[in-house]
């Protein structure tokens, strides 16, 4: 038998549609989204190449940044579209499918961010 948790757990509301489940108001209203701080950096960003839980494949990582949630989301957007790939943005990490860093960190000097390579082989 399934086990519930004890406060419940509305998903979605026909008055409001979907709920979130930590702070259980509706999506567009989330009250632990606005909440969440950037965490403090050292003004240096990181890229990486990382193949390790992907199944062999490569993915670039930066990690670093010192920007909230939708201002990341919008450099995701842009990195992504400058290497021609797909990714994604998660927990403050930019992941780029492939390893695209030397292009990445090129594309970061040019608009002004100081960028270091972290982790394995060197391009």
């Amino acid at each position: 038998m399934k086990s519930y948790p004890s406060g419940g757990g509305l998903v979605y509301s026909t008055d409001a549609g979907r709920m979130c489940p930590a702070c259980r108001q509706p999506v567009s209203a989330c009250l632990c989204r606005q909440a969440r701080v950037v965490p403090p950096a050292d003004g240096i960003v990181r890229v990486s190449c990382e193949t390790k839980g992907r199944g062999g494949k490569s993915v670039t990582v930066v990690r670093g940044l010192p920007l909230d949630a939708p201002a990341l989301i919008q450099l995701g957007k842009q990195l992504r579209s400058a290497c021609g790939s797909g990714g994604t943005v998660k927990e403050g990490v930019i992941e780029v499918q492939g390893d695209h860093s030397v292009l990445v960190i090129a594309w970061l000097e040019k608009h002004g961010w100081t960028v270091k390579r972290a982790g394995g082989k060197a391009a």
